[in-house]
C-alpha cells in the first residue's frame, strides 16, 4: 500500500521547488516554493479535478501537514545524528 503523500524534487532542473504528491483519489501533484509552501503553489490534477472548492482547500490543507511534519521529522532525524 502506497503512503498517502510523498515528497518529490527535480533538485538539478527546479532547486527551489518541491512537490507533493496525492497517491489517493483524486490523485494530485502541489509544485511549491519549497521555503514557503503556498508561495507560487501549481496544482497538477493527475485524476478528473474536484468541482468542490473546499474539498481542495482541506487536501491542500493536508498536504501542507504532512509537509511540515516531514521537515520536522528530517530536522529531528538529523539533531539525533549529529549527538
Amino acid at each position: 500500500m502506497l503512503p498517502k503523500f510523498l515528497l518529490a524534487d527535480n533538485s538539478q532542473e527546479a532547486p527551489d521547488t518541491i512537490y507533493v504528491v496525492h497517491t489517493e483519489s483524486p490523485r494530485f501533484i502541489v509544485e511549491s516554493d519549497i521555503e514557503d509552501f503556498w508561495e507560487n503553489q501549481v496544482i497538477h490534477w493527475i485524476d478528473d479535478d474536484p468541482q468542490n472548492e473546499d474539498f481542495i482547500a482541506e487536501l491542500l490543507e493536508l498536504a501542507e501537514e504532512f509537509l511540515e511534519n516531514e521537515f520536522e521529522n528530517q530536522e529531528d532525524l538529523y539533531d539525533n545524528d549529529s549527538e
